[in-house]
């Protein structure tokens, strides 16, 4: 199961640790957070003990009023075993009956400058990036012309060396060879390289090379969103390819489909320049310009125009 650290948590937001200690065995298993509100006030039928929870102003003002055996009676119950850590926003003080609690049971108290809303924000989209159902395909991920191009075909067919001739276009390699790929939403699929594979390319009889190193911080990007999946494969004379561009053929990957495109690969041909032609027409059609149905229409309407002749001249 995927999980965060609540260490991860505190080095990536900055936070400061006022009670307790955070290790790796802290973990944080749900992208759900809780601003126990109801639960100051004694109602924890529904509480989520597993989440990490948020104090902000409204939370510790209503807290400030409760009777000194009520204030100590919610922090008890609010502090669980299953808790991973309490974050108070605001910079707010920890009160004392919530760092009694906390050290009783071992549950981290971590406070943050940002303002509550703000940074329940931050740390939902955070969790839900890191926690993300995962899969992982053999292939190359490019992001060129601002879209993201997961480039697969059999081993040996050139996916690297296109990659590596993208590059050298001015566009930008995200992952070679293993593509981590995570769905944060339906049909929204993030691909990164592993980190033992950051930044490598592999080219067949050179070996393995830096792009950071040879081409510079603006070759490489940490992760991408993937839209085109381009699937490259030895020509076949005997296999009928799509001319026109009307087939809309498609590739699940978990739950989410991403535009599928099958470029054959023989000598002579440019695939880099191909890849770049397919990322700026998906452009176009994302600004409503579609060629290939213009052009069918067009063709639809040269026919009829041309069957009516006839019919006149037949008559």
């Amino acid at each position: 199961m995927s999980c965060v650290t609540v260490k991860d948590v505190q080095n990536t937001f900055s936070l400061e640790l006022s009670i307790g200690s955070v290790d790796d065995e802290r973990q944080i298993h749900t992208s759900d957070i809780s601003r126990p509100g109801l639960e100051m006030a004694g109602f924890f039928n529904y509480y989520t003990p597993h989440r990490v929870q948020i104090l902000g102003k409204r939370e510790l003002a209503f807290f400030a009023n409760l009777s000194d055996a009520e204030r100590v009676d919610r922090m008890v119950r609010l502090c669980s075993e299953n808790t991973p850590a309490i974050i108070i926003a605001h910079g707010m003080e920890v009160p004392i009956e919530l760092e009694e609690a906390a050290k009783s049971i071992g549950v981290p108290v971590l406070t943050t400058e940002v303002p509550t809303t703000k940074f329940a924000g931050m740390l939902t989209n955070y969790l839900e990036g890191k926690l993300a159902p995962m899969t992982a395909v053999h292939g190359v991920l490019v992001d060129v012309y601002g879209v993201g191009i997961l480039i697969t075909g059999k081993s040996g067919v050139g996916k690297s060396e296109t990659a590596l001739e993208l590059v050298k276009r001015g566009h930008r390699l995200v992952a070679d060879d293993l593509v981590e790929i995570r769905q944060v939403s339906k049909n929204v699929l993030i691909g990164n390289a592993p980190k033992l594979l950051e930044h490598m390319l592999e080219i067949r009889g050179v070996g393995i090379i830096d792009m950071m190193t040879l081409f510079g911080a603006g070759s490489v990007r940490g992760d991408k969103r993937i839209v085109i999946v381009i699937d490259l494969e030895t020509w076949d004379s005997q296999k009928m390819y799509e001319r026109l561009g009307l087939d809309d053929e498609k590739m699940k990957i978990m739950d989410s489909e991403l535009t599928k495109l099958t470029v054959p690969v023989r000598p002579g041909r440019n695939l880099s320049v191909i890849i770049e032609v397919a990322a700026m027409d998906y452009r176009m059609k994302k600004l409503g310009v579609n060629t290939a149905e213009e052009f069918s229409k067009k063709l639809d309407s040269a026919i009829e125009l041309k069957a009516k002749k006839i019919e006149g001249e037949v008559e």
